[in-house]
């Protein structure tokens, strides 16, 4: 699905960290309920209230780089 910089992290300042990127995984289901499915701190993905983040357009080159990691 891409990737998102999180803008809030009220109540879950253990598995997000304001201001970072985080991956987004395709739910098709969580959208239509309004949250996102983000992999977190943990390494895991969970569901987050998607107006905790914005969704951002990488460049693939970045993209590319970002999940060589």
């Amino acid at each position: 699905m891409g990737f998102a910089v999180c803008l809030n992290n009220k109540d879950y300042a253990a598995s997000l960290e304001l201001r970072k990127l985080y991956e987004l995984l395709p739910d098709e289901d969580a959208l239509s309920r309004g949250m996102l499915r983000v992999v977190d701190e943990s390494g895991n993905s969970y569901l987050y209230p998607s107006n905790m983040f914005a969704p951002l357009q990488l460049p693939e080159s970045v993209v590319a780089a970002i999940k060589l990691r």
